[in-house]
């Protein structure tokens, strides 16, 4: 099934999609030959990154795809199994709050977030000398903390596993390599006066991190410290410098810096209250891709560790840092002549949608959505219920999803150097127009000696 430019779309999606501008097409096959649609994609996305505001909110399916470009595992986030005394209540609620939210079979995040809500119950039973609770409370802590500590092990190994596929000197090494940097670049390199890119993520791992790293980005993530970095409400960023040094002038913008905001948290995320007497929030130097024995790692992670599990209510929302870093995604993206694109991002999370839906109430924002497939069918509930086809860019698809593929054909040069557009106006201005003279056209006159 194809779907021509201009013509009403019908309900059911196929299993590829593109609806760019005035560019429109789908199929249950992926298409042949990218570049009929990279002619009328590639444009289209140059033009919506150059918006006054970009913002880029990255799911797992980036860590997924540079994990199999490299031959390493991508992270399980299916659930794993509960025994013992409530098992069976604690996987049902946790199968309820999967099927709430339209995620289906629940996942891990699920189950953990279960636990939670088991555990907060049976501290206030302990408190009334309930001699059971307090056995069951016991015992789901110790489950809780070794499902929490199996998880950051199943995260550390997928980002030991990118790491030791991209330091090898392969061809297939260098292209991942080049593939990470391509995809960050193309949002990143923006003029130094505009807006900075700001880069969320529903990831608890450090691949984009690492890729930063990689091509020298600055990033800004409201951390302020050098040897214990600790998370600050103020959202300052200190990017400034004066050029030449020593010369009192104008103050310049850095080039290649980026803003990040971790929506669900890290691994390297620690709540630590001793070293000031109240609590805060530190960023550990735990290496990339450390190993599960590294000193780093917290020993009670339900106490410490914060990574945060999709929630199925918003007020879980209000706890500090999460409700500064959703005051973040909202304050970012709900303003006027907002782009905001998504890749590997599955349309799970319901707090994350609603702000979307409210971004999307604004007509001057846009939405590009990047995915390898249409995540349950979450993708094109969204785009149904919020009803603004016009403000949304979609490529949906394994074609279309495999970073290889978009970044080879269908995003935009990473470039943000004046030469390059010195180069391409210079050239059009000399190259004289080659049109071939067309039906009714005036016959070309006498030539006048001169």
């Amino acid at each position: 099934m194809t779907t021509p430019a201009g013509q009403a779309e019908q309900p059911g999606w196929a299993a590829h999609r593109i609806r760019a501008g005035r560019h429109a097409w789908s199929g249950e096959e992926p298409p042949g030959d990218p570049q009929p649609h990279r002619k009328e994609v590639e444009p289209w996305l140059s033009a919506l990154l150059q918006a006054e505001h970009l913002n880029l909110l990255v799911g797992s399916g980036l860590t997924t795809a540079i994990a199999l470009q490299v031959g390493a595992g991508a992270l399980d986030m299916s659930s794993v199994p509960f025994a013992g005394d409530l098992a069976d209540a604690v996987n049902t609620f946790a199968r309820r709050s999967a099927e709430r939210a339209g995620r289906g079979e629940p996942n891990i995040e699920d189950q953990i977030r279960a636990a939670r809500d088991l555990i907060n119950g049976l501290r206030i039973l302990e408190l009334a000398t309930t001699e059971k609770a307090a056995e069951w409370l016991s015992e789901w802590e110790s489950v809780l903390d070794r499902t929490l500590r199996d998880f950051t092990n199943k995260v550390l190994d997928t980002e030991r596993g990118i790491q030791n596929g991209l330091v090898q000197a392969t061809e297939r090494t260098e292209r991942a390599r080049r593939l990470l940097g391509s995809f960050l670049l193309t949002f990143a390199s923006r003029a130094a006066s505009r807006e900075r890119l700001h880069i969320f993520t529903t990831n608890y791992d450090r691949v984009i991190e690492y890729g930063c790293d990689l091509l020298g980005l600055r990033v800004l993530d409201r951390f302020v410290g050098r040897l214990a970095p600790v998370f600050r409400s103020s959202r300052l960023g200190i990017d400034l410098h004066y050029n030449p040094p020593g010369i009192r002038g104008e103050p310049r913008y850095l080039e290649g810096v980026v803003r990040l905001t971790k929506l669900h948290g890290s691994i390297d995320w620690r709540q630590d209250d001793a070293s000031s007497g109240r609590p805060e929030i530190q960023q550990y130097g735990l290496p990339f891709g450390a190993e599960g024995s590294h000193p780093g790692l917290p020993t009670s992670p339900r106490d410490s560790l914060l990574i945060y599990p999709n929630p199925a209510k918003d007020v879980e929302t209000l706890d500090y840092p999460y409700a500064d870093l959703f005051r973040d995604f909202a304050a970012a993206i709900c303003q006027p002549n907002v782009v905001m694109v998504t890749y590997g991002y599955g349309f799970g999370d319901g707090h994350l949608n609603r702000i979307l839906r409210d971004m999307l109430t604004i007509p001057s924002t846009h939405l590009v959505v990047i995915s390898y497939d249409q995540a349950a069918g979450r993708i094109e509930r969204f785009c149904d219920a919020v009803g603004r086809d016009e403000q949304i860019t979609l490529l949906i698809g394994s074609h279309f999803g495999d970073l290889s593929t978009l970044v080879d054909h269908y995003l935009p040069k990473p470039a943000i150097d004046r030469t390059t557009w010195r180069m391409v106006d210079l050239i059009n201005r000399r190259t004289p127009s080659r049109r071939e003279p067309q039906a009714g056209d005036a016959e070309p006159g006498p030539e006048v000696p001169g």
